[in-house]
């Protein structure tokens, strides 16, 4: 890897940010026959990457701004206990996110929102298992679908406005009802509701050997790590961009910003102004060698996901709007513990916990587009909750962009 010190290096390609949306453009543009390199501080994708529900979810066409979110909204924020929160110190810079959020949230605002993430989520599940042979890492695939609970009755009902954007959407859902649920996952408690059932959805069993899998093949691949953080991009010189790092300066021909969260920052660098910001998320594990499901299970009411992995089950879930530099609320995890005691009773203390950032737009839609200042930028950030799931769909609209260019 560079010194500190190395003189001014030039790459084909670097691609900042070393999450599991930059390593699969890294790991595709590589397979090409591309000379690549990927710019990452911390261990390839060791953050949100790691830290998510490990699903596929190809199912989520619904953006997180929705009319019935729209309707509940000063609830949601300011309840300690919602899936849905803000931090208060948050709130002056977040003001222009949240006006757009609860603009995009309007009826037909979501519902073009829903069409654009099903265009992106097509095929995502078939683009993954196709990755998962590349890589090596099929065993952690499982196709075993998906449950998302509606506890009560009233809810379940209120599910049919999401059933049917699903389903023009092109989702494949099935309506269950609670002793449905049971029969599928009989260590859940009894409910009064139903269930939406994604039967294609695909999940992951360790995100995080996933990543170190994906780590390794970019390495395998010729791929050059940098360990150090892109500060600033420079587009003066008309030959090539010039990433200003915090130790060096490193020269491309074409540049991916990919860097989640820490993207915008980026951006506005080369003279883009996105209406990006941080959602965090949280997770708990319990170590058990059975989990008490079978397949992810999410809670619609409590906003986590359920999921059963290798040796543990994984809490995962909520979104907090708290910005890159306020510390963890510990409240946040208490909540997820209280919920997951609720679903399952006999669950012991927490094995350990977790918190991370995810990168949204208010929207839900990412950004995935050549910059308007540079045409030899590309902007791959913004994923939200959906990056594991898009992150090889992601590569391949890159791949094309940078082919067409």
């Amino acid at each position: 890897m560079p010194e500190a010190n190395q003189k001014r290096s030039h790459h084909e390609v670097i691609v900042i940010g070393g999450g599991v949306i930059g390593m699969s453009i890294a790991f595709r543009l590589a397979k090409e026959g591309r000379e690549v390199a990927l710019i990452e501080p911390n261990e390839l994708g060791m953050g949100a990457s790691y830290g998510n529900a490990g699903t596929i979810a190809d199912y989520a066409t619904i953006p997180v701004g929705t009319p019935s979110v729209l309707k509940n909204l000063p609830g949601l924020f300011f309840n300690r206990d919602s899936p849905l929160s803000v931090r208060y110190r948050t709130l002056p810079s977040l003001m222009p996110w949240l006006i757009e959020f609860a603009y995009q949230s309007l009826p037909s605002k979501a519902e073009t929102n829903a069409g654009k993430l099903g265009v992106l989520l097509k095929n995502a599940s078939d683009l993954w298992h196709e990755m998962g042979v590349e890589l090596g890492a099929s065993h952690h695939l499982h196709k075993r679908g998906c449950l998302y609970l509606y506890e009560s009755n009233k809810s379940f009902f209120n599910a049919k406005y999401d059933e049917k954007l699903r389903r023009e959407n092109g989702v494949e859902v099935e309506v269950i009802t609670a002793k449905e649920v049971l029969k599928h996952e009989p260590n859940l408690q009894p409910f009064e509701g139903g269930a939406h059932f994604f039967p294609n959805a695909t999940s992951i069993d360790d995100p995080g050997k996933v990543m170190k899998i994906f780590s390794q093949k970019l390495t395998e691949l010729g791929v050059t790590i940098y360990p150090t953080s892109a500060v600033s991009i420079d587009t003066n010189n008309q030959n090539y961009i010039k990433v200003m790092c915090k130790d060096e300066v490193l020269e491309a021909s074409k540049v991916i910003v990919s860097a989640g969260a820490f993207s915008k920052t980026l951006a506005k660098s080369f003279g883009e102004n996105i209406r990006l910001d941080t959602e965090r998320g949280y997770h708990l594990e319990f170590d058990m060698k059975t989990p008490p499901v079978t397949r992810p299970v999410c809670s619609a009411k409590r906003g986590f996901y359920a999921s059963p992995m290798v040796g543990r089950l994984r809490i995962a879930g909520m979104v907090e709007l708290g910005g890159l530099s306020l510390p963890h609320v510990e409240h946040r995890l208490k909540v997820l513990e209280r919920g997951a005691k609720t679903m399952f009773p006999n669950l012991g203390q927490p094995s350990r916990s977790w918190y991370g950032f995810r990168p949204s737009m208010p929207n839900s839609v990412p950004v995935i587009r050549p910059s308007k200042q540079n045409k030899n930028i590309i902007m791959a950030f913004g994923h939200g909750h959906i990056g594991v799931t898009l992150a090889p769909t992601t590569a391949q609209i890159v791949s094309n962009l940078i082919s067409a260019n």
